[in-house]
C-alpha cells in the first residue's frame, strides 16, 4: 500500500479526488498542516477493523497523560470511588 502526503490546503481543493484514491484502495492519504502530519484517510473497512485497537491506544494515551499529571500534581488525584464511577458511566468498566 502506498502512502500519499497532501497539504491541507490542497486537500480542501482536491477533496473529491483524494476520496476517490482512498476508496479505490490505491493509497492511504496523510494530511499535513504546516509540514506536520495531522490526519490520515483510510478506507472505512480498514478503520472498522482497527477501531478496537485504536480505542485501546487512545485509552492508554489518556491514562499515561493522567498519570503524568498526577506525578506532577499529586493533589489532583481522585478517590477510587469517584474514578470508578466515571469509568462505569463511560462504559469503560462494568458495574
Amino acid at each position: 500500500m502506498t502512502i500519499t502526503t497532501v497539504q491541507s490546503r490542497k486537500a480542501r481543493t482536491q477533496w473529491r479526488t483524494i476520496l476517490d484514491v482512498v476508496l479505490a484502495g490505491d493509497s492511504d492519504v496523510v494530511i499535513e498542516r504546516n509540514g506536520k502530519a495531522v490526519a490520515v484517510l483510510i478506507p472505512v473497512e480498514d478503520y472498522q477493523e482497527l477501531q478496537e485497537a485504536l480505542d485501546d491506544l487512545r485509552a492508554t494515551r489518556r491514562a499515561n497523560a493522567a498519570y503524568a499529571d498526577y506525578k506532577n500534581y499529586p493533589e489532583s488525584g481522585k478517590p477510587w470511588s469517584e474514578l470508578r464511577e466515571e469509568l462505569v458511566s463511560e462504559g469503560l468498566l462494568d458495574e
